[in-house]
Protein backbone atom coordinates (compact mmCIF):
# COMPACT_ATOMS: atom_id res chain seq x y z
CA UNK A 1 0.00 0.00 0.00
CA UNK A 2 1.69 3.41 -0.96
CA UNK A 3 0.34 5.06 1.82
CA UNK A 4 0.38 3.74 5.54
CA UNK A 5 -1.14 5.08 8.55
CA UNK A 6 2.61 5.36 9.87
CA UNK A 7 3.99 8.05 6.73
CA UNK A 8 1.30 10.60 7.08
CA UNK A 9 2.30 14.08 8.35
CA UNK A 10 1.21 17.30 9.41
CA UNK A 11 3.96 19.44 8.43
CA UNK A 12 5.07 21.65 11.14
CA UNK A 13 3.65 24.88 8.99
CA UNK A 14 0.37 23.83 9.55
CA UNK A 15 0.97 23.29 13.06
CA UNK A 16 2.15 27.12 13.37
CA UNK A 17 -0.93 28.02 11.73
CA UNK A 18 -3.31 26.15 14.07
CA UNK A 19 -1.58 24.62 16.92
CA UNK A 20 -5.07 23.07 18.29
CA UNK A 21 -5.31 20.94 15.00
CA UNK A 22 -5.75 17.16 15.55
CA UNK A 23 -6.78 14.62 12.66
CA UNK A 24 -8.21 10.74 13.31
CA UNK A 25 -6.61 8.84 10.57
CA UNK A 26 -8.20 5.48 9.42
CA UNK A 27 -7.56 2.84 7.64
CA UNK A 28 -10.45 0.22 5.72
CA UNK A 29 -9.67 -2.62 3.87
CA UNK A 30 -11.79 -4.89 2.59
CA UNK A 31 -14.86 -1.97 2.32
CA UNK A 32 -18.29 -3.26 0.65
CA UNK A 33 -18.82 -0.51 -1.43
CA UNK A 34 -21.70 0.46 -4.11
CA UNK A 35 -24.52 2.75 -5.02
CA UNK A 36 -26.28 4.30 -2.90
CA UNK A 37 -28.97 2.14 -1.19
CA UNK A 38 -31.78 2.88 1.41
CA UNK A 39 -29.86 2.09 4.55
CA UNK A 40 -27.54 5.34 3.32
CA UNK A 41 -30.49 7.36 2.18
CA UNK A 42 -31.71 6.67 5.73
CA UNK A 43 -28.45 8.00 7.00
CA UNK A 44 -28.78 11.25 4.65
CA UNK A 45 -32.25 11.93 5.49
CA UNK A 46 -31.95 11.34 9.50
CA UNK A 47 -28.08 13.98 9.60
CA UNK A 48 -29.87 16.62 7.48
CA UNK A 49 -32.93 16.49 9.88
CA UNK A 50 -30.80 17.17 12.90
CA UNK A 51 -28.47 19.29 11.06
CA UNK A 52 -27.24 22.01 13.38
CA UNK A 53 -27.42 25.99 12.72
CA UNK A 54 -23.67 26.38 11.23
CA UNK A 55 -23.91 30.00 11.92
CA UNK A 56 -24.08 28.84 15.95
CA UNK A 57 -21.47 25.44 15.90
CA UNK A 58 -18.75 26.90 17.92
CA UNK A 59 -16.72 24.14 15.54
CA UNK A 60 -17.81 25.73 12.29
CA UNK A 61 -16.81 28.97 13.56
CA UNK A 62 -13.52 28.13 14.29
CA UNK A 63 -13.10 26.39 10.63
CA UNK A 64 -13.99 29.35 9.26
CA UNK A 65 -11.61 31.47 11.28
CA UNK A 66 -8.67 28.61 9.97
CA UNK A 67 -9.74 29.14 6.24
CA UNK A 68 -9.44 33.15 6.71
CA UNK A 69 -5.91 32.49 8.98
CA UNK A 70 -4.37 31.15 5.42
CA UNK A 71 -6.47 33.47 3.22
CA UNK A 72 -9.46 31.34 1.98
CA UNK A 73 -12.99 33.18 2.23
CA UNK A 74 -14.88 30.86 4.28
CA UNK A 75 -18.69 32.16 2.33
CA UNK A 76 -17.16 31.78 -1.09
CA UNK A 77 -14.87 28.44 -0.39
CA UNK A 78 -17.15 26.69 2.84
CA UNK A 79 -15.16 23.93 4.98
CA UNK A 80 -16.80 20.35 3.99
CA UNK A 81 -18.76 20.45 7.25
CA UNK A 82 -19.70 23.87 6.87
CA UNK A 83 -21.20 22.86 3.13
CA UNK A 84 -23.10 20.05 4.34
CA UNK A 85 -24.89 22.08 7.46
CA UNK A 86 -25.84 24.54 5.08
CA UNK A 87 -27.57 22.07 2.55
CA UNK A 88 -29.35 20.64 5.43
CA UNK A 89 -30.86 23.42 7.28
CA UNK A 90 -32.03 24.68 3.90
CA UNK A 91 -33.78 21.50 3.70
CA UNK A 92 -31.72 20.32 0.77
CA UNK A 93 -31.17 16.81 0.49
CA UNK A 94 -27.71 15.90 1.38
CA UNK A 95 -25.58 14.45 -1.98
CA UNK A 96 -26.09 10.89 -2.57
CA UNK A 97 -22.67 9.61 -4.29
CA UNK A 98 -22.29 5.48 -3.14
CA UNK A 99 -22.55 3.88 0.15
CA UNK A 100 -19.40 4.98 1.46
CA UNK A 101 -19.55 8.59 0.77
CA UNK A 102 -23.29 8.75 2.07
CA UNK A 103 -21.56 7.20 5.31
CA UNK A 104 -18.90 9.66 6.31
CA UNK A 105 -20.81 12.52 4.47
CA UNK A 106 -23.78 11.57 7.33
CA UNK A 107 -21.30 11.26 10.19
CA UNK A 108 -19.66 14.43 9.32
CA UNK A 109 -23.19 16.41 9.82
CA UNK A 110 -24.06 14.00 12.78
CA UNK A 111 -21.43 14.54 14.48
CA UNK A 112 -20.60 18.43 13.04
CA UNK A 113 -16.89 17.08 11.89
CA UNK A 114 -15.26 17.83 8.75
CA UNK A 115 -14.99 14.29 7.38
CA UNK A 116 -12.59 13.20 3.61
CA UNK A 117 -12.30 9.66 1.99
CA UNK A 118 -9.84 8.68 -0.36
CA UNK A 119 -9.42 5.86 -2.16
CA UNK A 120 -5.79 4.56 -1.02
CA UNK A 121 -4.70 2.32 -3.22
CA UNK A 122 -4.87 5.69 -6.25
CA UNK A 123 -2.16 7.45 -3.63
CA UNK A 124 1.34 7.75 -4.80
CA UNK A 125 3.57 7.75 -1.84
CA UNK A 126 2.87 9.13 1.81
CA UNK A 127 -0.67 11.61 2.52
CA UNK A 128 0.61 14.55 4.27
CA UNK A 129 -1.09 17.95 5.01
CA UNK A 130 0.94 20.78 4.47
CA UNK A 131 1.31 24.68 2.90
CA UNK A 132 1.07 25.02 -1.04
CA UNK A 133 3.62 26.04 -2.95
CA UNK A 134 1.05 27.20 -5.95
CA UNK A 135 3.04 24.81 -8.37
CA UNK A 136 0.88 21.15 -7.15
CA UNK A 137 -1.30 19.69 -10.16
CA UNK A 138 -4.48 19.52 -8.81
CA UNK A 139 -6.66 17.36 -10.88
CA UNK A 140 -10.58 18.70 -11.03
CA UNK A 141 -13.82 18.81 -13.07
CA UNK A 142 -15.00 22.48 -14.48
CA UNK A 143 -18.01 22.69 -16.56
CA UNK A 144 -18.12 19.17 -16.61
CA UNK A 145 -14.73 18.55 -18.33
CA UNK A 146 -11.49 17.35 -16.25
CA UNK A 147 -9.03 19.77 -15.73
CA UNK A 148 -5.75 20.80 -13.93
CA UNK A 149 -6.03 23.75 -11.57
CA UNK A 150 -2.93 24.82 -9.05
CA UNK A 151 -3.44 26.08 -5.40
CA UNK A 152 -2.64 29.52 -4.11
CA UNK A 153 0.53 29.88 -2.50
CA UNK A 154 0.18 29.31 1.05
CA UNK A 155 -2.72 27.30 1.13
CA UNK A 156 -3.42 24.47 3.47
CA UNK A 157 -4.06 21.14 0.96
CA UNK A 158 -3.36 17.63 1.66
CA UNK A 159 -0.87 15.71 -1.24
CA UNK A 160 0.84 13.09 -2.13
CA UNK A 161 3.95 13.21 -3.93
CA UNK A 162 1.59 13.14 -7.26
CA UNK A 163 -0.54 15.82 -6.46
CA UNK A 164 -2.79 17.70 -4.34
CA UNK A 165 -5.51 15.03 -2.92
CA UNK A 166 -7.82 18.13 -1.11
CA UNK A 167 -7.63 22.00 -1.54
CA UNK A 168 -8.14 24.87 1.08
CA UNK A 169 -7.84 21.54 4.05
CA UNK A 170 -11.00 20.10 3.34
CA UNK A 171 -13.04 22.57 0.65
CA UNK A 172 -12.82 20.08 -2.15
CA UNK A 173 -10.83 16.58 -3.45
CA UNK A 174 -9.78 15.35 -6.55
CA UNK A 175 -10.37 13.32 -8.82
CA UNK A 176 -7.70 10.86 -8.84
CA UNK A 177 -8.38 9.83 -5.40
CA UNK A 178 -12.10 10.06 -5.12
CA UNK A 179 -13.82 7.70 -3.54
CA UNK A 180 -15.77 5.20 -6.44
CA UNK A 181 -17.95 1.91 -6.09
CA UNK A 182 -15.18 -0.36 -6.89
CA UNK A 183 -13.00 1.43 -3.80
CA UNK A 184 -11.77 -1.78 -1.94
CA UNK A 185 -9.43 -0.06 0.31
CA UNK A 186 -9.98 4.07 1.63
CA UNK A 187 -8.22 6.80 3.99
CA UNK A 188 -11.06 8.83 6.03
CA UNK A 189 -9.48 11.63 7.22
CA UNK A 190 -11.41 13.32 10.08
CA UNK A 191 -10.26 16.56 11.06
CA UNK A 192 -10.76 18.49 14.65
CA UNK A 193 -10.05 22.09 15.88
CA UNK A 194 -10.59 22.86 19.28
CA UNK A 195 -12.78 23.55 21.38
CA UNK A 196 -14.28 20.06 19.83
CA UNK A 197 -13.45 17.70 22.21
CA UNK A 198 -10.84 15.08 21.31
CA UNK A 199 -13.26 12.43 22.65
CA UNK A 200 -15.94 13.05 20.38
CA UNK A 201 -13.39 12.87 17.44
CA UNK A 202 -12.85 9.04 18.48
CA UNK A 203 -16.45 8.82 19.38
CA UNK A 204 -17.12 9.82 15.32
CA UNK A 205 -14.04 7.10 14.28
CA UNK A 206 -16.02 4.46 16.29
CA UNK A 207 -19.48 5.26 14.28
CA UNK A 208 -17.76 6.24 10.74
CA UNK A 209 -16.42 2.16 11.44
CA UNK A 210 -19.63 0.80 12.41
CA UNK A 211 -21.31 2.21 9.26
CA UNK A 212 -18.24 0.51 7.37
CA UNK A 213 -18.68 -2.76 8.97
CA UNK A 214 -22.39 -3.28 8.62
CA UNK A 215 -22.26 -4.64 5.31
CA UNK A 216 -18.36 -6.12 5.25
CA UNK A 217 -18.26 -7.08 8.85
CA UNK A 218 -14.35 -9.00 8.18
CA UNK A 219 -13.35 -5.02 7.03
CA UNK A 220 -9.60 -4.62 8.58
CA UNK A 221 -9.43 -1.12 10.19
CA UNK A 222 -6.55 0.77 11.84
CA UNK A 223 -6.78 4.27 12.97
CA UNK A 224 -3.99 6.63 13.91
CA UNK A 225 -4.51 9.77 16.03
CA UNK A 226 -2.19 12.50 15.60
CA UNK A 227 -3.19 15.34 18.37
CA UNK A 228 -2.65 18.77 18.70
CA UNK A 229 0.67 20.30 19.13
CA UNK A 230 2.34 20.67 22.45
Amino acid sequence: MACGLHTIVVDDAVRALRPDFAVLLMIAEGIANGPSDDDSATWLATAARRAVAPDDDDHVLAWRAAYRDFGAKPKRTKPSVDALLGRGRRGDALPAVNRVVDAYNAVSVDHVLPIGGEDIDAYRGPARLTRATGDEPFDTVAAGAEVVEHPLPGEVVWRDDAGVTCRRWNWRQCVRTRITETTKNALFVLERLAPYPIDRLVEAGDDLAGRLRAPAPDVRIETRLIGPAG
